[in-house]
Formats: C-alpha cells, sequence, structure tokens
C-alpha cells in the first residue's frame, strides 16, 4: 500500500507553493482543490446535482458552478453549505482513490484546505498529517494581494477555517512559513528523505505480515 501524507494549512499559508516543491522530488501531488473545481467546471460530475439543489442562478454562462455566487451563499447559509458538501465531497473523494490507487511511488501527498475539519473522514485513510503554519497576519496579506480580497473577507475566510493552534495539534510536521523561519525548500528537502524512508520502513512491514 502506498504511504499517504496529508498536506494542509490555513488559506495564504503556502499550500500550492510546499506542494509544488514536493512536487519537484517527484511526488505525486493530489489536490482537492484541483478536483473540486473539475467536477464543477462546464459538465462536470457535480453539475446536474448542483443545479437541481440550488437552481440555474448558481450556473455561470459557460455552464460551469457560478463560484462567487455560491462562496456569498455559503459563507451565511449553513444548510447551503451542507447541501453543497454532500454533493461535492463524495465525488472529491472518490477521485482521490481513484488517482492514489495508480501512484507506483514510495508515497504521495493530498493536499487538502480543510483537512483538520474534515478529519474524522481523512485520518484513517492517511498516515500522516503536515501542516504549513505561518502567522494569521502573515495569511492576510498574501491573500490580500493575491486575491484582491478586503481585510474583512479574508478575516470572515479565517474564522471559518480551523484554528492555527488546532492545527498545529493535530499534526505530525510542521513547515514553518514565516519571513525568519528556514528556506521552505530546506525543509520539503529534510520531509522527502523522512517520508521515502518512512515509506520504505512500511512497505516493508506489509511484506511481512
Amino acid at each position: 500500500m502506498i504511504y499517504r501524507i496529508g498536506l494542509t494549512g490555513g488559506i495564504g499559508s503556502g499550500k500550492t507553493t510546499v506542494a509544488n516543491l514536493f512536487a519537484r522530488h517527484g511526488v505525486p501531488i493530489i489536490d482537492t482543490d484541483s478536483i473540486a473545481h473539475e467536477i464543477t467546471s462546464s459538465h462536470g460530475a457535480a453539475m446536474t446535482s448542483i443545479r437541481t439543489t440550488f437552481g440555474s442562478n448558481f450556473i455561470a454562462p459557460d455552464g460551469s458552478l457560478d463560484r462567487n455566487r455560491m462562496r456569498a451563499l455559503v459563507f451565511k447559509d449553513k444548510k447551503a453549505k451542507a447541501a453543497l458538501e454532500a454533493i461535492t465531497h463524495p465525488l472529491i473523494r472518490a477521485k482521490c482513490e481513484q488517482a492514489s490507487s495508480k501512484s507506483n511511488e514510495p508515497y504521495l501527498i493530498f493536499v487538502v484546505p480543510l483537512l483538520i475539519e474534515s478529519k474524522a473522514w481523512w485520518r484513517p485513510r492517511i498516515q500522516r498529517i503536515v501542516i504549513i503554519d505561518c502567522e494569521e497576519e502573515t495569511q492576510i496579506a498574501r491573500v490580500m494581494a493575491r486575491n484582491n480580497f478586503t481585510r474583512e473577507q479574508v478575516l470572515s475566510i479565517i474564522a471559518r477555517q480551523a484554528g492555527r493552534a488546532e492545527r498545529r495539534a493535530s499534526a505530525d510536521d510542521i513547515i514553518d512559513n514565516n519571513d525568519r523561519a528556514p528556506p521552505i525548500t530546506l525543509q520539503v528537502k529534510c520531509l522527502h528523505k523522512r517520508y521515502l524512508s518512512l515509506a520504505k520502513k512500511t512497505a516493508k512491514e506489509i511484506s511481512w505480515q
């Protein structure tokens, strides 16, 4: 069985940057955000159910999900959020399992923004959780610059995610992406070596059973 790592962090923490660094080492990356965009694109697997549940007002002219309208809805309506997740999460998880079954590398990484929030499902399916940690003010500055969001919009998103302390408490490994931290390239390189060793050890233990 392939060794599985779950990578997560708050918005603006640097998940994509870190995932790309692992990919440079040849590690397969399965990004749940990318899968979510795939299934909510025009003719995506989730679109029929989304149209039925939420109506055509939430469908963009090209047939994809109107993400801005849906984001505004689920931020203020917990029932709508739950309904959307009931449609998308099973599809995302199925595609994750499908993609992971095709890998022949020693280990792979799932990038899951809300891994801690959905830990009950993910924890039995991964061997380790690595989080990317940074100061909240750093998150805010990055997201404001990247997405052209207001400070209030970013704070609203952060408030709906697991807190920094909760993420750190759930982590097996932590990548420090603060300004004064060691270069993340070095941190990723060290973790890559550790994960290769753990994957090799796990594979040997399974072969003995």
